[in-house]
Parts: structure tokens; sequence; C-alpha cells
């Protein structure tokens, strides 16, 4: 099962940038998209049909404002919109689909960079999906968590942890809700199999930051505990160009 998840920064600008050229050669089984910033029905969907996916969406109710999708090559047995809280939902910022006995969910967390307020906001959503998450854990044991956390763990996941000691995405709280999350049976995928410094999956626009690696690395596929002996492979993939961000993926032995 190959899964990857990816925050297109607007899905028909990603489009227009040739994400449909890249999908057709990557073809994951699940695609977890995060700020696509669309409505349903300004989603080119017979595009992504037309490779053989079933498409969801949950758009926030905000035009043009975050959205979640997920696409995949197998029909799911169910699907989830939102975690069941308004204030949250209205935005867009989760969905769920299962599969078989495998729970795979794209996620886009909230951004506190615009000032206090959203700071709050994205602090009282991270406590609520924590405890969205071990709940949801306890009756879907293989739980897949895909998406943009908006969160460096540790000073190896940003390229300039002392400048940034104090940047929404790094502070203290942010890393210590993060930290306490892993603890609490999940799996950074990614540093599952790779320790080494350098690798980032959001570069700013300004300044040249990407072509000089100067990024943060906040997007991630967390797994349950019990699919850590399913891990085959980890990777991020820098040489996808669709968005600030880039796509990571995941595969399991399902």
């Amino acid at each position: 099962m190959k899964i990857i998840t990816y925050n297109v920064n607007g899905v028909r600008s990603a489009l227009n940038k040739g994400l449909i050229t890249w999908l057709m050669r990557e073809k994951p089984d699940v695609l977890c998209l995060q700020e696509t910033k669309a409505q349903p029905d300004q989603i080119p969907v017979e595009e992504f049909e037309a490779l053989g996916y079933h498409c969801h969406w949950f758009s926030a109710e905000k035009k043009g404002y975050s959205g979640v999708g997920l696409l995949s090559l197998k029909q799911p047995d169910a699907v989830f919109s939102g975690i069941g809280i308004d204030r949250y939902d209205v935005e867009g910022r989760l969905i769920r689909a299962d599969f078989g006995d495998v729970t795979v969910v794209s996620v886009y967390h909230p951004s506190g960079t615009t000032g206090d307020e959203r700071q709050a906001f994205k602090m009282e959503w991270l406590e609520d999906f924590y405890d969205y998450a071990l709940g949801l854990s306890d009756i879907r044991p293989n739980l897949v968590l895909s998406g943009d956390y908006n969160i460096c763990h540790r000073p190896i996941d940003i390229h300039d942890p002392i400048r940034n000691a104090g940047s929404s995405g790094f502070l203290p709280e942010e890393r210590a809700w993060m930290e306490d999350f892993l603890n609490s049976g999940f799996t950074d995928t990614f540093r599952f199999f790779n320790k080494h410094p350098h690798h980032y999956t959001w570069w700013s626009y300004r300044a040249g930051a990407r072509k000089r690696n100067l990024g943060w690395r906040i997007d991630y596929n967390m797994t349950s505990i019990p699919l850590r002996e399913k891990l085959l492979n980890a990777r991020i993939l820098p040489e996808a160009v669709h968005s600030d961000h880039c796509p990571v993926m995941l595969e399991l032995d399902c």
C-alpha cells in the first residue's frame, strides 16, 4: 500500500503545474491532499478519475481556503469528514477513509503564523486532534494520519533552529505536543527510516529558499504502533514542484 501526502497549496494551481503527469508516474494507492483551496464543484475531478481514482473532498465553508481531499485507487469501505467539532470542521481540516482494517486520514493542521488568535486556535485544535486520534485508534488500530502538521518536531527538522526558536511551527509548546503525540502511540515514519538532516517538506517562496534548501519538515505520515511491523519505506519527494510543499511517501506491507 503506497500512500502519499501532499499539501498542494491550491489543487487547481497544482493541476496547472503538472500534478496529473506526476500522479501518473507515482500512482499511489492513496493520495492525501491538503490546502485544496476549492469547493468540490470547482475541482476537475475527471482528470483524477481518468487515472482510476475515487475522489473524496472536504472543503472549508470559506471559499479559496484550507480544505482536504483523499483519492484512492480502491473505493473506501467508508468515508468520514471532520472531527465532529463545528469550529474546526467549517475549515475543512480532516477527512478519513477506511480500507478493510486500515484507516487513512488526510489532515491539515492550522497555522499560527498570522497572530496570537490563530496560534491559540492552533493549540486548541492540537489538543482536540490528540483526543480524536487516540479515540480513533481504539476502534481502528491500524491507523495512518497523513498531512501537514505545521510543526517541526526537532532542530534536525528545520534549517535554522536558533533563529526560528520563536516562530510558530517551532515553538516549544508545539514541539512538546508533537513529542507527547508520538509517545502516545504513533510513529513518525520518515524518521523511522531516515535519521539524517537537511530533509524538508516546505520552503518559503522568498529568497530562493527551496533552491538553497532552507526548509522546514512539517508534513508527515504518522502510523499507529500496530502498523510499525508493516512499514516498508518512507521518503520525501522534493523533485515534485507543484507547491511550496513537496509530497511525502509511505509504503506499507498490507
